[in-house]
């Protein structure tokens, strides 16, 4: 005898994957229950942490584009030295300590709703930061190579997928954490938020860092090249190859033997080559 029941057809978009997460985030903040003052500040904060994020990805493509020999910055030699040092250690040390417990905390206490803003201030923290990175650089001067003709086509095609990477892998980890939609959405409907699960698709399926991988080939894949590109990408890089030790102590003690699963079948930054055993 034929079975002839209808099979059900999976929900699309799976409201467990990335986009189905979010159009359930983006509906429940356009339908917010009543509260003006908790819509006045998550669209407030919203709408500046956005721009503050833009503002932020627009100064390292056009910084980073020009090698760093065009900004804003005009600290008078040899101070300009150490001013440029202190902006290039104020956002590892910074973006790092907020990830942290008593940075946490502070982040909590830092506005009004401060545990579901959580994610939301911490995305304007690090878009500010890295924004006074780039557009406050005091250029050397010097410039050691730049890209003509048909190099300049090649180097700006892979710095364009440089870019295309690292926007891949944030959507992978959770747009709305990375963008910092999460926490001002999540007040706007007066929800706990609902963080994505361990990554283990797509670009993390490969690596276990692709967001911080992709973040230092940005600095590498540039066509201009000056002392102070090298200065940036040497420091940077070894903040990415560092920093993510720090977040997989978190992931171990937040998914136990699940990571540890994880960590052994995924490398942590090279991808593997040729089949496995």
């Amino acid at each position: 005898m034929t079975d002839t029941t209808p099979t059900r057809k999976p929900a699309w978009p799976d409201p467990d994957g990335h986009l189905g997460r979010m159009l359930t985030l983006i509906t429940a903040a356009l339908r917010p229950p009543p509260g003006r003052g908790r819509i006045a500040l998550a669209l407030a904060l919203g709408l500046v942490t956005h721009a503050a994020f833009a503002a932020a990805v627009l100064a390292m493509i056009v910084a980073m584009g020009f090698g760093m020999s065009e900004s804003l910055g005009r600290f008078p030699w040899p101070w300009a030295a150490l001013a440029n040092a202190l902006l290039i250690l104020q956002f590892p040390l910074v973006h790092s300590l907020l990830l942290t417990g008593p940075g946490g905390r502070w982040l909590s206490r830092l506005l009004p709703h401060g545990g579901t803003l959580a994610t939301t201030t911490y995305a304007l923290i690090a878009s500010v930061q890295l924004f006074a990175l780039f557009a406050f650089w005091t250029p050397t001067g010097i410039v050691w190579w730049r890209a003509e003709g048909a190099w300049l086509a090649v180097t700006l095609t892979i710095y364009a997928a440089a870019w295309a990477f690292l926007i891949k892998a944030s959507w992978d980890a959770g747009a709305e954490v990375q963008s910092g939609a999460l926490g001002w959405m999540s007040l706007m409907a007066a929800r706990k938020p609902r963080f994505p699960d361990m990554p283990e698709t797509g670009t993390f399926r490969v690596i276990r860092q692709p967001i911080y991988l992709a973040f230092a080939l940005t600095t590498w894949a540039v066509p201009v090249w000056t002392p102070d590109q090298l200065a940036l990408a040497i420091s940077l890089t070894a903040y990415c190859l560092t920093a993510p030790m720090l977040k997989e102590r978190r992931f171990r003690a937040r998914y136990g033997d699940r990571f540890d699963r994880y960590a052994a079948r995924t490398p942590y930054m090279i991808p593997r080559t040729g089949r496995r055993r």
